[in-house]
């Protein structure tokens, strides 16, 4: 291996075995070329940058230390991990980030063989690290289970549920708490280094199990007194004894960014005969580039970007976006009414309720990657005669669903969900898509599910849910911009269970729910051109269905098509359970149910991802072309 400090490095180093055979002093070289090749990337392609610029020398040491893949390492969330690709085979791929047919903005299973588990969704990297871990042990084979998670990740309940079960896992479980907030590591330096290469080391560990041996000896109060003793001392010198009461050995905090500290500690790990280990590693977010640096966000995700300035892509000017127009309505409700409050799981920004917090911070709550404590937080203010709303994206809240049927639904409380990113996501792919919000909470007793076709409906569905007393409401709407209505002045309250006709035909109806409906509109258009005509309805309730107009409409026409951006039993399963339990297809009607396939859909642009799906207006037409011809063909067959 080539030790010219002027020779790159990164193109010797294409998989960590590579990385291996380098010696300690070159590890700074390869950190530094690792992070500009990162920010050149991400300068192309967009996605998260900020994390992944902090844990780039903790990337390069976690590979130099341990036999990864067979010791199995998972990024929690996984949006740090571009380091971590970058190294393990998938540089050449890099500037396929988040784009079709591309790399995944997470880790992936199927992508690599570096990727043992896939993340997305925060906090369940312990869980499934302690699971391998496990799982070596039964089979007695070598590997451990690696997590690295953040601080914010560790604010879940989830992370504490698996180190409580940890200590079965023994020294083949390694958590890597990134601590890139400064929410819990005290000041790092020379003495915090020195002292955890000190407490990780092999002399220190083997006199320790010398003296547990020595107190195990004496009478319990004297031994758990010890035990006790131990447990102190290194806590008041180096913190973590809650992580010590939950059955880890704790060391740090130590410099994420000094690779001279932070290999010998790791080596120190690898070799422990300790059991499950905590390392506390401090970073900084948008480590080593000015422009994240200086960032109120350290650049968490960015859009393309000029990597000399650091300026990113402006996106073209369009109408707002509907995350911005729910924060904008939910506020005017607040003016309006001092009961309401807003609840996010540390997503602020991402669901506008930064915007709500800085005009009522005192009715704002942040609680946390903790969904199932927001969803019961919210049905106790609600019980208490508070209006909350609980804004939480689609595929979050699926985390909470037994808080939304246990504590919500069954007590019929007036919780309102707000559901963002409901739909199809674009680069953030499957893990983060909204495909089935509508299927799990139209199947609950009192729920009332609502679907906004455009800006103006979301308006009017937030002043709905805000004088809606009678239970739990939800109402969802997608990521991105609206089509350009201009908003209401005043919000109209919409009568639940009643949706509206937005075109009139006599042959063909589309029944709509959701932002689909402007392809609806535009099936009808093409439609009308065939001599077909065609009535478009945008429902805006899955739960209740508007039974009478639906009713109406399937005895008045000869096909039904229902259009949803939602998976299987969503409103289409329920349309055809309406049917059916009114015997209305048994004269020859024909429904046909378009809705979300029955597949996890890779990131791509959403309006391939809808193409894909099979739900823009030429499917629609074709859904109702082959419906006719098998009506006609039906029909004839009968007359022969």
């Amino acid at each position: 291996m080539n030790a010219n400090p002027a020779t790159p490095l990164l193109d010797e180093v294409p998989t960590p075995e590579d990385l291996r055979k380098l010696k300690p002093a070159q590890l700074r070289q390869l950190a530094d070329e690792l992070r500009a090749e990162m920010i050149s990337a991400v300068g192309q392609t967009g996605g998260h940058l900020g994390s992944g610029l902090g844990v780039v020398e903790l990337t390069v040491a976690i590979h130099y230390v341990f036999d990864t893949p067979a010791d199995r390492l998972i990024w929690d969330v996984g949006h740090q991990a571009y380091p971590h690709k970058i190294l393990t085979g998938r540089r050449e791929r890099i500037r396929t980030l988040r784009q079709g047919g591309g790399l995944s903005g997470f880790t992936k299973r199927s992508e690599s063989e570096y990727d043992p588990f896939g993340t997305a969704h925060s906090s369940t990297s312990i869980s499934a690290a302690l699971g391998f871990a496990i799982a070596n042990k039964i089979k007695g084979t070598p590997g451990r289970g690696i997590a690295v998670i953040g601080d914010g990740a560790m604010s879940a309940g989830m992370a504490y549920e698996a180190m409580n079960n940890a200590r079965e896992a023994g020294n083949r479980l390694v958590v890597i708490l990134n601590d890139n907030d400064m929410s819990i590591a005290p000041p790092v330096g020379g003495l915090s280094a020195y002292l955890a290469r000190l407490v990780s080391s092999g002399q220190f560990l083997g006199l320790r199990e010398l003296a547990r041996k020595f107190a195990r000896r004496l009478p319990r109060p004297l031994h758990v007194a010890a035990k006790k003793t131990d447990e102190f001392a290194r806590g008041m010198a180096m913190g973590g004894t809650l992580f010590e009461e939950l059955g880890f050995y704790y060391v740090g905090p130590i410099d994420g960014h000094d690779l001279d500290a932070l290999v010998p500690v790791l080596e120190n790990v690898r070799d422990a005969g300790e059991g499950p280990i905590l390392v506390h590693v401090v970073t900084q977010k948008g480590k080593g580039y000015a422009p994240a640096e200086n960032a109120a966000d350290k650049y968490h995700g960015v859009q393309k970007f000029d990597v000399i300035t650091g300026e990113q892509a402006k996106a073209p000017a369009g109408p707002p976006s509907y995350t911005g127009v729910f924060a904008k309505a939910l506020t005017a409700e607040a003016e309006r009414d001092p009961t309401i409050c807003a609840i996010t799981a540390a997503m602020p920004s991402g669901t506008g309720l930064d915007k709500f917090s800085a005009q009522f911070p005192e009715r704002s709550f942040d609680v946390g990657i903790a969904e199932q404590h927001a969803v019961t937080f919210a049905a106790g203010l609600a019980a208490q005669g508070m209006r909350p709303f609980c804004a939480i994206y689609s595929t979050f809240l699926q985390r909470a669903f037994d808080q939304v049927v246990h504590d919500v639904a069954i007590q019929n409380l007036p919780v309102r969900f707000a559901i963002d990113r409901a739909g199809l996501v674009g680069a953030d792919g499957a893990t983060h898509a909204g495909s089935f919000d509508v299927t799990y909470l139209a199947t609950l007793p009192n729920m009332v599910v609502m679907a906004a076709a455009d800006e103006v409906e979301l308006v009017h569905m937030v002043h709905t849910a805000a004088l809606h007393d009678a239970g739990p409401i939800a109402f969802r709407y997608p990521r991105g911009n609206g089509v350009g209505l201009e908003l209401p002045a005043t919000p109209e309250q919409l009568a639940i269970g009643k949706g509206r006709v937005v075109r009139e035909g006599s042959k063909v109806a589309i029944l709509s729910l959701g932002t689909r409906l402007g392809e609806a509109l535009k099936a009808a258009d093409q439609l009308e051109a065939r001599g077909l005509s065609t009535t478009v309805a945008d429902l805006r309730f899955a739960k209740p269905l508007d039974t009478d107009l639906i009713r109406r409409l399937m005895l008045s026409h000869e096909v039904i098509v229902t259009v949803e951006e939602g998976s299987i039993g969503g409103l289409g399963a329920h349309v055809l359970t309406m049917a059916s339990d009114e015997g209305l297809t048994d004269a020859g009607l024909k429904i046909r149910t378009m809705r979300l396939p029955d597949v996890f859909q890779d990131h791509d642009k959403p309006e391939t991802q809808y193409d894909e799906a099979g739900l823009n207006a030429p499917q629609i037409v074709d859904t109702v072309l082959k419906a006719l011809r098998h009506n006609s063909a039906g029909v004839n067959e009968a007359r022969a």
